[in-house]
């Protein structure tokens, strides 16, 4: 997924840059003629946590994270667009007082369930408002679909995380540097759950104990970064 994920990365920067030098000799193209976008942003996912735990009980902990994210933006009009955004985060995960008397732990335990990917790339459908020739505000709602992977189990034997179609919004702005180039400042709110299954059966001695969850993670994304008009 790794390496998927680079090459994606690669083909992207290459193709853009070919826009850039092929667009780079048309010194009389305005701002409007330009279709695509394509942003580059730091973003700090910062998720929160809702779970009901059966068997065991407690609360589910994600830990907060910091990533890149690229996305690609087609401008239907000069106000209506869409957006593509593509990332990708790892996240340590753990219950918070869950109650394992019943293989000899405590009743308040907090529980490493070792870590996993998240993927969610995103479709937002936008709308864009020039306040100024260079201030650019937008906002947007759209649907994702999360992929989890490269999951690590913690002290249980396994786990597992249904993959699920969830929805989002956003809002942020672009600030002009040139007709081609502009930073951004961006923040989205996605509402990602999936269900989830831990096989503690290394905890009971060999007897069968699959303890489901529905866990919601629901992040919060701000991001800043730059972008190009390709």
């Amino acid at each position: 997924m790794k390496k998927l994920l680079l090459s994606f990365l690669g083909a992207a920067l290459f193709f853009s840059g070919s826009a850039f030098a092929q667009d780079n000799g048309n010194t009389t193209k305005a701002k409007e003629d330009y279709k695509w976008q394509m942003r580059l942003r730091g973003v700090g996912v910062i998720p929160h946590n809702r779970a009901d735990i059966g068997i065991i009980g407690g609360q589910i902990d994600v830990n907060n994270n910091f990533i890149p994210e690229l996305d690609f933006t087609y401008f239907f009009t000069k106000n209506i667009a869409a957006e593509l955004i593509l990332g990708t985060s790892r996240h340590t995960v753990g219950t918070l007082a869950s109650d394992i008397t019943a293989v000899g732990g405590g009743s308040s335990a907090n529980l490493d369930l070792g870590s996993v990917y998240l993927l969610p790339p995103t479709l937002m459908f936008q709308y864009h408002y020039n306040v100024t020739d260079n201030f650019k505000p937008y906002a947007g709602v759209g649907v994702n679909y999360t992929i989890f992977y490269n999951e690590k189990s913690g002290i249980a034997k396994d786990i597992s995380y249904d993959n699920k179609f969830g929805w989002g919004y956003q809002f942020g702005f672009d600030i002009d540097i040139t007709d081609k180039f502009f930073i951004n400042v961006d923040f989205k709110k996605l509402f990602l759950e999936t269900d989830v299954t831990v096989d503690a059966s290394n905890l009971a001695g060999g007897a069968t104990l699959d303890i489901p969850a529905k866990v919601k993670i629901d992040p919060m994304l701000i991001g800043f970064g730059v972008g190009m008009r390709f």
